[in-house]
C-alpha cells in the first residue's frame, strides 16, 4: 500500500456543496411576506428594511447553509424571525423610547379627515384598539395574525411558508384569535372605566 497518499473511505469524503441558489430572485420572491413577519416581529415600520437587508446579507453569508432548497421557504422564515431578534436586541432602551413617543404621537386631525366625522372617530379608535391588542400579544400570536390577515394567505400557504402543518397553523390562529378577542375586550372595559 502507498503510504504517501492518503486514501479516501466513503466516510471521510467532504461534504456536498450546499445547492446554488439565485439570492436575488429568491428573496425578491419572498419579499413581502417576510417583510410582514419582521414588521410583526420588531414592531417598528421604519425598522423592516433595516432587518431585511440583514436577512439577505446572512443568506449571501450562509453561515447555517440551506441544505434542501426545496425548504427554502421555512429556512428564510427561521433568517426572519432570528434577524429581528437580533434587531430588536440591539435596539435596547433605544427601542423602548422610540415606542413611547409613537404611541403618544397621533395623526393630525387634518391628515385623516374624512366625510363624517363621526365614522372617522369610530374607526380611528377601532385601529387603536386593534394595535393596541396586537402589541400586548406574544409576538407569535400577532405575527401569524398579520400574514393571514394583511396578506390574506390560506392555510396551506401558511403552513408552506412557515414550514409547519395546517393542522398547527389552525391551531395557532385559533389560539391567536381567542387572544386577541380577550386582549379586545380587556382593553374597552378598560376604556369604559373612569
Amino acid at each position: 500500500m502507498d503510504m504517501t497518499k492518503p486514501s479516501r473511505s466513503v466516510q471521510g469524503e467532504q461534504p456536498a456543496e450546499p445547492p446554488k441558489i439565485d439570492w436575488q430572485a429568491a428573496l425578491a420572491g419572498h419579499d413581502r411576506w417576510l417583510r410582514t413577519v419582521v414588521l410583526a416581529r420588531v414592531g417598528e415600520p421604519q425598522a423592516v428594511d433595516d432587518v431585511m437587508q440583514e436577512v439577505a446579507l446572512a443568506a449571501v453569508r450562509q453561515s447555517a447553509p440551506l441544505v434542501d432548497p426545496g425548504k427554502l421557504a421555512p429556512w428564510l422564515y427561521r433568517l426572519a424571525v432570528t434577524q429581528s431578534l437580533l434587531y430588536r436586541r440591539k435596539q435596547g432602551r433605544r427601542r423602548k423610547l422610540t415606542d413611547n413617543y409613537a404611541r403618544r404621537i397621533r395623526p393630525s386631525e387634518e391628515d385623516n379627515r374624512e366625510l363624517d366625522p363621526l365614522e372617522w372617530l369610530l374607526s380611528e379608535e377601532r385601529r387603536t384598539l386593534v394595535r393596541a391588542a396586537l402589541r400586548r400579544l406574544p409576538n407569535r400570536d400577532a405575527e401569524i395574525l398579520m400574514l393571514k390577515y394583511s396578506e390574506d394567505w390560506s392555510y396551506r400557504e401558511l403552513a408552506e411558508q412557515l414550514g409547519i402543518s395546517q393542522v398547527v397553523v389552525q391551531a395557532r390562529l385559533h389560539r391567536a384569535r381567542r387572544r386577541l378577542r380577550d386582549q379586545l375586550t380587556a382593553l374597552e372595559v378598560a376604556e369604559t372605566e373612569p
